[in-house]
């Protein structure tokens, strides 16, 4: 027998020992959850920061709503600790069965998966599902302190980073006294110099008043933040409907009082309900929040759907009772059109997707919601027939417009070059209709070129800009017609402006805004977001505005190569290695113009491998985001002054 010879060119197999059984890391839970907290938290930003006092403040709402609590009170202190207190039943402090060395309460703060919401008995409904909320809190908190008044009795146990630092202790007597509180603060060695702003949680413990009548909720501060208020005691008895006449106050309704109301899902045999509230003007642009457990979801999801196809119906069914035969061609895009909307239901054991909870996924819930609103609807229609012929006719001639608009966009894909003046620097896509397209916005004609090599010729365009765009809020209105790189974009995109803007008219499903990784280039992507924000915001409440995420650095070693974004990121792979051989080669692009095609193609604009990250408006109310673009890119530097002034403590160190 002949033996079988193997090539020299074969691929020699590696060594066992570069990966067996002790390559296998096994992290505790509050290890995890330090190395980790985008699972838990959606990341290390100023949204994840704030994300980590409403699940502390969401605990204490699932108290009241339980019946158990009466009040909440949110603290921020001037040491950066916040404080969130509640008058409930108090966290169980005794031995838990299952392992009776550790109190319960010591293992809801130290143990994923663990709470007392999960089997249904102690919460019909409640915000947190998981039992994850207070142990993530934490073991992000560099010191968290939790105080217990429970059968008369006080206890007390303080932990950092997630460890207990000694064992739940009982401090005294609490004769009229109940409920828990929980102060903690957030690690630096998370979240950097971010700090806890007053203004947004004055602003989240507000909105949680108006989700629920029940509760009074307390607010204090010791930091001074502008208009907010050191002290506030919120309760709305009103709920949703106070909340949007608030929101409007002013606005010029369709409506004369808001379509509002509150209804239990008894006659589906299941704890819960659904409060809503919505009302239409041609003052603003439309917007809905939802919330399910007093959680917001900005996101929507099935409640959402539930409400919404409630409405559809039930302005349906109204015009075919008027014989007002235009009523058929309403969508619920025309609905969203110009309506305010508040919805919140309280339904057991949601689906939520993810543990931010941004949106819901129980399937019932869209049932529930819809079969409960529709009657309701129906009736209030009947009874204010002056409000309902406003509302429908309003709504059929929206329907109308988008109608006619879409009859002159039919063929407008397919002759995008004949029917349209495209700008000569934009290198189109071949797709015929919109959806999966792509639109590459990017910084200068060199970028330009490695992106033109690097896309997809089917679904990406292209379109260079020259320099930075202009500042539309810090520029004459007269200026925005002659500016050629606004002019482009118009052209490019097949839309107009402010009011003439219609997002049906878009030409791409994507909007992508690819710059440089530097000062320079957040710059140019800072105006174009207040471009978009101020002339096209739909665009944006639609889910189609992109930013690209370049690397910084590229890292070889042997035929090992990683892509980095930032400096830490560059670091930690250097403190780990890449797993090739020899020096590892760093290289730093100073521009997107640097980087080759496959560079490109691989990091930044294949579907399959990139980031991107989806521009959303995130504000506990309209308007906010609003004011404060107008305060950093209007035309008042004295804003930007006091805005700086007022900040200037949050900031600890400056890279330069």
């Amino acid at each position: 027998m002949t033996d079988l010879l193997v090539p020299d060119e074969f691929p020699k197999k590696p060594s066992p020992s570069d990966y067996d059984a002790s390559s296998i890391q096994v992290l505790e839970d509050m290890e995890h959850v330090r190395l980790r907290p985008g699972m838990y938290i959606g990341g290390k930003d100023d949204r994840a920061l704030h994300h980590m006092v409403a699940e502390i403040i969401d605990n204490s709402m699932d108290e009241a709503v339980a019946g158990h609590a009466t009040w909440i009170e949110v603290e921020l202190h001037a040491n950066g600790h916040v404080s969130v207190r509640d008058n409930g039943r108090g966290i169980p402090t005794g031995a838990h069965p299952k392992d009776p060395s550790k109190t319960a309460l010591e293992i809801i703060f130290c143990t994923l998966n663990a709470g007392g919401k999960f089997s249904g008995d102690s919460y019909e409904t409640s915000g947190g599902l998981h039992g994850v909320g207070s142990s993530v809190v934490n073991a992000l908190s560099d010191h968290l302190r939790v105080e217990v008044a429970r059968n008369k009795e006080l206890f007390a146990m303080e932990f950092s980073r997630g460890v207990p630092q000694a064992p739940l202790a009982r401090i005294g007597a609490a004769p009229n006294r109940r409920g828990t509180s929980v102060t903690f603060h957030p690690d630096p060695d998370i979240f950097g110099s971010l700090k806890l702003k007053p203004a947004r949680l004055f602003k989240m413990a507000r909105s949680k008043a108006y989700l629920f009548s029940g509760v009074e909720i307390r607010w204090k501060t010791a930091i001074p933040d502008g208009d907010t208020p050191l002290e506030a005691t919120f309760h709305f008895p009103g709920g949703l409907a106070d909340y949007l006449t608030e929101v409007m106050a002013g606005a010029t309704t369709y409506a004369d009082a808001p379509f509002a109301g509150a209804v239990s899902f008894e006659k589906f045999k299941v704890p819960g309900k659904v409060e809503w509230a919505i009302n239409w003007t041609p003052a603003r642009d439309g917007f809905i929040q939802s919330y399910c457990n007093t959680v917001p979801t900005p996101e929507g999801g099935t409640h959402e759907a539930g409400f919404w196809a409630a409405i559809l119906k039930g302005i349906k069914a109204y015009g075919e009772l008027v014989n007002n035969k235009k009523a058929s061609t309403i969508t619920r895009e025309d609905l969203i059109t110009g309506a305010g909307a508040l919805v919140s239901c309280f339904i057991r054991e949601p689906e939520f997707v993810g543990q931010t909870k941004d949106r819901l996924a129980t399937v019932d819930a869209q049932r529930m919601v819809e079969n409960s609103v529709r009657d309701h609807f129906d009736n209030w229609l009947a009874a204010d027939t002056k409000s309902a012929g406003a509302i429908l006719d309003f709504l059929v001639l929206r329907a109308e417009e988008r109608l006619r608009r879409r009859m002159e966009k039919e063929t407008a894909r397919k002759t995008a070059t004949k029917k349209l003046r495209l700008p000569g620097k934009l290198v189109d896509c071949s797709a015929t209709n919109r959806d999966g397209t792509e639109l590459f916005i990017v910084e200068g004609d060199s970028a330009g070129g490695s992106a033109k090599m690097a896309r997809d010729r089917k679904t990406q365009a292209l379109l260079p800009l020259r320099g930075k765009i202009l500042n539309v809020l810090g520029a004459a209105s007269s200026k925005l017609g002659s500016n050629a790189e606004i002019s482009d974009l118009t052209q490019a995109l097949g839309v107009g402006l402010g009011t003439k803007f219609n997002v049906d008219d878009l030409r791409y499903d994507k909007v992508i805004i690819m710059t440089d990784a530097d000062v320079d280039g957040a710059h140019i992507a800072a105006l174009l977001m207040t471009f978009f924000f101020t002339q096209m915001r739909p665009m944006i409440d639609q889910g189609h505005l992109y930013l690209a995420c370049p690397p910084l650095f590229r890292l070889t070693q042997g035929a090992k190569r990683v892509y980095c974004l930032d400096e830490v990121e560059k670091n930690a792979h250097l403190e780990k290695g890449l797993g090739g051989k020899g020096k590892i080669d760093v290289s730093r692009f100073k521009g997107l113009g640097e980087m080759d095609a496959k560079d490109l193609k691989d990091t930044t604009m294949n579907p399959a491998t990139r980031k991107l990250i989806r521009v959303s408006i995130d504000e506990d109310e309209p308007g906010e985001t609003g004011d404060l673009v107008e305060r950093l890119m209007g035309k008042k530097p004295e804003m930007r002054f006091q805005y700086i002034q007022e900040n200037a403590r949050f900031v600890e160190e400056l890279d330069v």
